[in-house]
């Protein structure tokens, strides 16, 4: 699908780099408000950067990922090809 993701790198604290199937670039902030529940475990800084793709997602060794499809949405749709995960409002 073309939302799958095919790398993903830290550039930054809580921050990754992810490029999607048809090339799409952009990056993902994941804000501690986000990390509760099963996500607690995203709350070190470290942990977010361990992130790797595989099988078209955003992963973590503990088996947590992200939606692709969420995040290629926000990326594309953001002029600045960011996107910020964070706790609903």
């Amino acid at each position: 699908m073309y939302w799958d993701v095919i790398s993903v790198e830290s550039i930054a604290p809580r921050t990754l780099r992810v490029t999607f199937a048809d090339g799409l670039t952009g990056s993902v902030f994941i804000d501690a408000s986000f990390c509760t529940g099963v996500f607690t475990a995203l709350k070190e800084d470290a942990a977010v950067s361990s992130a790797f793709a595989e099988n078209g997602v955003v992963m973590w060794k503990n088996g947590l990922d992200l939606a692709p499809d969420t995040m290629y949405r926000e990326i594309q749709r953001n002029a600045n090809r960011h996107y910020v995960v964070k706790a609903s409002q």
